[in-house]
Order: C-alpha cells, then sequence, then structure tokens
C-alpha cells in the first residue's frame, strides 16, 4: 500500500502495458521506495537527494536489487543536490526527459522554509513532467499540527514514538502563523531530530497551479490507509515490507511498545474470536501501537496532475 504503487497504476492504465514509465524520486533517501518501483515494472528511476551519504546507500540498495533480480530492473540516474535550491533539469543525463510521476515523500515540507525554495522545490517538480503525469506527496497536516498544539497548552507535544516542539515566541500567538519559515522541532524514535516546517495546504494548492499542477487527491494518512490496506497490492507491499507489526508477537519477540498501546489489537482479535466456532484458536494480526498510529496520522497523501496547455 503507497501512494507511489496506486498511481502507478493508474499511469499504466492510461498508457499502453508495454510504454516505459519514468520517475523522478525527489528526496530518495536511502532508497525505501525502490521495491515499489519494481513492483510498480518501471523502466527508469531518477533518485536525487541532498545528503551524499544517504545517496550512496541508495545506490548500494539498487545494487543489491540489481544483482537479485530475475528480470530487468528499472535504470537508475542518481543525483545529489539541493532540490529547493538547484534547478535538477542541468542535471539529468537527458535534459528533455520526461516524467509520468513525481514523487516526494516526507521531504516536501522542508521547502517552506521560505517563499524561494518553495518555488524552486515545483519548478523541478514541474519541469519535466509530462502533461497528464502526476506529482505526489506525503506531508504533515498543518491543521492537525497546529491543533495538536493547541490542545496541549504548552509548546510541545508528542507520545514516547514522536515529539514536536515550537519555538515559545511563535506559540504566543497561533493565529498569526508565518507562511514560510514557521520552523518546529520533530523527534521520532530512533531517528535524528531535525527542524521541519509547516506547510499551510491552501498556499501549497495556489503555488502549485502557477507550474500547471492541478490537485486531483488529498487524503489524511488514516483514510489513505483504510482506502488500500484491504486491497490486493495493499496487502502484499505491507507484508512484503513488514510495515505492520505482528500482534500478539511471534516467540521471542517483544512488543515495540508498552501492552497499553494495544488494546485495540486485543480488542478486534476478541471481536474475530466471538465469530469463530473454535474460540481457542490462535489468532494473529498486524498492527500499529496506538503511538505509532498517533505518529502517522499527521500525515496527509496529496497529489496534483500536469495540466494540458491547450
Amino acid at each position: 500500500m503507497s501512494s507511489e504503487t496506486e498511481f502507478l497504476e493508474r499511469i499504466r492504465r492510461d498508457k499502453s502495458f508495454n510504454h516505459p514509465i519514468k520517475v523522478l524520486d525527489i528526496g530518495c533517501g536511502k532508497g525505501g521506495d525502490l521495491r515499489k518501483y519494481r513492483i510498480g515494472r518501471v523502466s527508469h528511476v531518477v533518485c536525487t537527494d541532498i545528503a551524499e551519504v544517504s545517496l550512496s546507500q541508495c545506490k548500494d540498495r539498487y545494487n543489491e536489487m540489481k544483482r537479485f533480480s530475475n528480470n530487468r530492473l528499472f535504470t537508475t540516474e542518481f543525483i545529489a543536490a539541493d532540490s529547493t535550491r538547484e534547478r535538477l533539469q542541468d542535471k539529468y543525463e537527458d535534459s528533455n526527459i520526461r516524467f509520468d510521476l513525481v514523487s516526494v515523500q516526507f521531504a516536501f515540507h522542508y521547502c517552506f522554509e521560505s517563499f524561494s525554495q518553495a518555488r524552486c522545490m515545483l519548478q523541478n517538480v514541474a519541469d519535466n513532467l509530462r502533461e497528464g503525469g502526476y506529482f505526489i506527496t506525503t506531508i504533515p497536516d498543518c491543521f492537525e499540527i497546529v491543533k495538536r498544539l493547541k490542545q496541549s497548552e504548552s509548546s510541545s507535544f508528542g507520545n514516547d514514538v514522536y515529539s514536536i516542539t515550537f519555538d515559545e515566541e511563535m506559540c504566543k500567538d497561533l493565529n498569526s502563523i508565518p507562511l514560510f519559515g514557521s520552523q518546529y522541532n520533530f523527534h521520532l524514535e530512533g531517528v535524528v531530530d531535525c527542524p521541519e516546517f509547516l506547510v499551510y495546504f491552501p498556499l501549497l494548492e495556489s503555488m502549485a497551479s502557477d507550474f500547471d499542477l492541478k490537485l486531483v487527491y488529498r487524503s489524511r494518512f488514516e483514510e489513505f490507509f483504510k482506502e488500500n490496506c484491504d486491497k490486493k497490492e495493499g496487502k502484499s507491499l505491507l507484508s512484503k515490507m513488514t510495515a505492520l507489526e505482528t500482534y500478539p508477537p511471534v516467540s521471542g519477540k517483544s512488543l515495540t511498545c508498552s501492552d497499553d498501546d494495544y488494546v485495540h489489537a486485543q480488542e478486534f482479535i476478541d471481536s474475530l474470536k466471538s465469530e469463530r466456532t473454535n474460540s481457542n484458536e490462535k489468532i494473529q494480526i498486524g498492527t500499529l501501537s496506538a503511538s505509532e498510529w498517533e505518529a502517522a496520522s499527521l500525515y496527509t497523501v496529496v497529489a496534483f496532475v500536469k495540466k494540458s496547455k491547450k
């Protein structure tokens, strides 16, 4: 289950089966989405990231996939660049390449540090995206973040999995948050803390329209999850990526969070048992802890289509 998988299927339905599909992955990190591109049967992927170390790991992951791939794997380019400040078009092997899909996952919000950076990022998204092609991104939901901040009655909120902390000065007037440069510190368990920026969605939609990008899809993570987790492709991908935690845990393994975080999972199992004749049958399900779900539900999946100039 992923936004990339869903829109790759849309693209494939719009094109002939053997037509090559090309993808631009901005903020590719260590290559966590490479598996999705293989499943989506794309022909070429341009991977770009600001961190050369991450890009090198992405390249290693690709080479490892290629080594064990029985079928022909997509070709790649790897570009180290800051997509919020540098024009990517000048760095492609073919400056006239046309992408069917541009994906920016959990990285787009960094461009909202300033107006110029946001425009540069959108320019990079739109430059080589073909008409009818899709731009998909997953961003923190600014409305949900501000709502939780107000409910906390402090400059910080979160749980044992994540926390978000704002500057106390900015918290004095949450009705006048700057459109750009609204920085907060995001902490995720097991990940280095990093500064991030609020993305005011109406502004993003307006700026995107300047680059002929039209909004076609917007869904909070929990809505997107419910829409896709029962689909065949979604179940398969969740399984392969071990995206969910097994509850109760398999022998010898412990839960990620405390038992209290899995009450919802136990209640679901109890409901399944009540519907079966053999109530002693062992049932295990895939789930997220309540704390993990709270962190994941901060995000929104968004998709734009490149409009025709006709």
